[in-house]
């Protein structure tokens, strides 16, 4: 029952973020991508999956939260973005995004415990990075159709790449990401 409990919370405070906290119109990353992948990293842990897939949309999230505050911050029009230089801006961006995300759960013992490691480094952390950069994989796989279909393939199409790249990843770690523990 608790479970229970626990997976409607999710899945409502999913709801009610996506249509309070979210602007309407996001060139970066669609708003149904990014609930699409919080909703994914909610449910991994809720139903027990290992850390390093957890990681890897817990990856997608930061990238995907990252690119809305850069668009974010370019509509807003503040005097201080406009002298930041732009690279510059989406690591500060990205920072905060990370350490955001890391500190709570290195405060919370999440991540820091020596048993719960891939190649050295901890399951959530090195999901995480296979995350970034299969999330813009994704991302960039839709426009590089985008350029050369010169249209959209399909509906949602720019859902539904970085989803599918993050959910082959995950597959991909849960079926022989066990021979990394070998190593």
């Amino acid at each position: 029952m608790r479970k229970y409990i626990s997976f409607i919370f999710i899945l409502s405070s999913l709801f009610i973020l996506s249509f309070t906290l979210f602007t309407p119109v996001a060139k970066a990353v669609c708003p149904i991508c990014t609930v699409a992948v919080a909703g994914g990293l909610g449910l991994s842990r809720y139903f027990g999956i290992d850390d390093s897939i957890t990681g890897i949309w817990a990856g997608g999230l930061m990238i995907s939260v990252t690119m809305w505050t850069l668009d974010w911050l370019s509509r807003k029009n503040f005097k201080w973005v406009k002298k930041v230089e732009k690279r510059l801006l989406t690591v500060l961006v990205f920072l905060f995004w990370v350490l955001t995300t890391y500190v709570p759960l290195f405060e919370l013992g999440i991540i820091g415990h020596p048993f719960n490691t891939i190649l050295g480094i901890d399951k959530l952390v090195f999901g995480s990075i296979l995350g970034f950069f299969m999330f813009l994989l994704g991302v960039w796989a839709d426009k590089k159709v985008r350029e050369v279909k010169g249209k959209q393939l399909f509906n949602f199409q720019k859902v539904v790449f970085p989803v599918v790249s993050l959910t082959v990843l995950s597959l991909v770690i849960y079926f022989w990401g066990g021979y990394l523990y070998k190593l």
